[in-house]
């Protein structure tokens, strides 16, 4: 099975693409939903309540993930140290399930799949990948599409610097969108490109 990963910068779009290239046939390795099932694995809620405390917990007992992101991408001096004590927990277990998504698509047959990870490139999950996709917006577009979600600008920019550079997203990457005009016209991109790995 052949894996595309999703590169780009905060609010650029990648889940976007990700959609089209599903709704031209692709299976979709979701990141997001295997992070939510970590977060939900006893072992880190342990974990996660010991490092942070009862205040990224919601009523159901759960880590509510906002408030977890709230505590880890604040204006703290130790937020580095508490971000990256976060993945140190959740990455590998994510990275398990990635692939555990990724043998259950290949055995129901499924030739392309794509992946969708904020921290891809970060995290080493593009080792699953056998192409990389950018997907390329003006940082103004981008800033305007977050503020639009509710973000601040120190939101953002909090998420997009501890990110890899979208230099070197760009350089790595085997094909690029530009996300920058309307969904129809990244469609056709997306398009362009799925033609191209299959003629």
């Amino acid at each position: 099975m052949h894996v595309i990963g999703i590169l780009g910068g905060v609010a650029s779009g990648k889940s976007l693409v990700a959609r089209q290239l599903a709704d031209l046939g692709a299976g979709v390795l979701d990141a997001d939903r295997a992070g939510h099932e970590v977060l939900r694995l006893p072992r880190i809620e342990a974990a996660v309540r010991k490092r942070f405390g009862e205040a990224v917990f919601g009523p159901d007992g759960r880590v509510d993930r906002a408030r977890l992101a709230k505590v880890v991408f604040a204006g703290s001096p130790d937020r580095t140290g508490k971000r990256k004590h976060l993945e140190q927990l959740t990455h590998p277990e994510i990275g398990r399930l990635l692939r555990q998504q990724a043998e259950a698509l290949e055995s129901a047959g499924t030739a392309v799949a794509v992946l969708d990870a904020p921290l891809l490139l970060e995290a080493g999950w593009d080792r699953l990948c056998e192409r990389l996709v950018f997907v390329d917006v003006p940082r103004q577009v981008r800033l305007s599409r977050a503020t639009a979600r509710g973000w601040s600008e120190e939101d953002f920019a909090a998420r997009e610097g501890v990110q890899e550079s979208l230099d070197l997203k760009r350089g790595r990457a085997d094909a690029i969108i530009d996300n920058s005009g309307s969904p129809e016209q990244t469609q056709a991109q997306v398009e362009r490109f799925w033609h191209s790995l299959f003629g």
